[in-house]
């Protein structure tokens, strides 16, 4: 099997050492593995600025996208109404679940490579008096747009609403606290900023809120209170747990750690996709997002010219040890290129130059 690095929003290129606590076999009773669970669940709220006294993290088995679905189905009621602000695929999948789910919502709309707008959510919020909840993802990895995350945690402080945000692709990578912005359901994945693996997502939850919801969930194993209840006596999760996974996030954790922190993963993510920008602008190949509202974690690239054969040009950049991202729009022909994981500056100037020298190729 060929080697080669992802390039990729998740699951993305994780460390020898990472892949290394998966050869050990775990007993989910075992407490040497549940001091693991609540090890991981500690440095989280450190990680988003949040005290015990009023926060928790819950972990919940599956992908990302199950961690926003048990959100969704535990703490919003059938007496509730949730606002779900979108401009991309993930948040139009959260929209998917209230319908599933069959809960009582609205839609905000905006371009895909457009903010919300203030002035608009704060006229549904006057005009939409039944609104209790609001969901917004922060890093919309459709595009890479990163999402006001200060302009919507200030409207839901203003008008008392329950504020849910995806970070699926953004935690862990950027500094989020989730006290100072008042976030009552933080959301996100073991394999995206913190470099695990796939298996399960978490939640980071205000006690107070989170205590509230006993009872509303609409499926047995995504309940999150009950996994919370369960999880909070010593660890023990409610039904089997990815025991290989968990194990992996622990130490990617503890890589966070030695690489100093949030802060300076974020420098490294930035410097990294600067780069990447920076370079294929130079060979023709643009931004669909602008330089102010791109994110860190992934950027999508517009087709350089009508010519341009996404997968002559994939197969090119793999066979050259990288392997990149299709586009997710619809309306317009785009690739896109990740910079998170085991990453560094010299992986992106390598990248830089295979795409230099695919498309001095394909040019001639």
């Amino acid at each position: 099997m060929n080697n080669y690095k992802l390039l990729t929003p998740g699951p993305l290129t994780t460390t020898i050492a990472v892949k290394e606590e998966m050869l050990f076999d775990r007993c989910t009773w075992d407490y040497d593995y549940k001091e693991i669970t609540q090890k991981i669940r500690a440095q989280l709220l450190e990680f988003a600025g949040a005290t015990r006294e009023e926060y928790t993290a819950v972990l919940m088995q599956g992908s990302g996208t199950f961690a926003v679905e048990s959100v969704m189905t535990s703490t919003i009621s059938q007496q509730d109404k949730v606002l779900i602000v979108t401009n991309g695929a993930y948040g139009e999948r959260v929209v998917k679940m209230a319908q599933c789910i069959g809960l009582n919502f609205r839609e905000y709309s905006v371009a895909y490579n457009e903010y919300p707008n203030e002035v608009e959510i704060r006229d549904i919020l006057e005009e939409d008096q039944e609104i209790t909840h609001i969901v917004m993802v922060h890093c919309e990895t459709t595009t890479g747009i990163l999402n006001p995350i200060d302009m919507i945690s200030k409207l839901s402080k203003e008008y008392g609403k329950t504020l849910i945000i995806d970070a699926m692709s953004s935690f862990g990578g950027m500094e989020i606290n989730v006290t100072e912005l008042g976030i009552d359901y933080l959301i996100s994945s073991a394999n995206k900023c913190i470099q695990g693996v796939p298996g399960f997502g978490f939640v980071i939850a205000k006690l107070e809120k989170l205590k509230a919801c006993e009872g509303h969930a609409r499926s047995l194993s995504l309940d999150l209170f009950d996994q919370w209840k369960e999880m909070d006596q010593d660890g023990k999760w409610r039904y089997t747990s990815p025991t290989h996974v968990v194990a992996a996030f622990s130490k990617a954790i503890d890589e966070l750690v030695e690489e100093g922190g949030i802060s300076a993963r974020s420098t490294r993510y930035q410097n990294n996709n600067q780069i990447l920008r920076e370079r294929l602008e130079k060979v023709g190949i643009h931004a669909y997002i602008s330089a102010e509202k791109q994110s860190p974690i992934i950027t999508t690239f517009l087709f350089p010219n009508e010519q341009f054969n996404f997968v002559d040009f994939y197969s090119f950049v793999k066979e050259r040890g990288y392997v990149i991202y299709p586009g997710k729009l619809t309306d317009v022909d785009t690739f896109r290129i990740g910079n998170i994981g085991e990453i560094y500056e010299e992986d992106i100037q390598e990248l830089c130059n295979i795409i230099e020298e695919y498309m001095g190729v394909v040019t001639k």
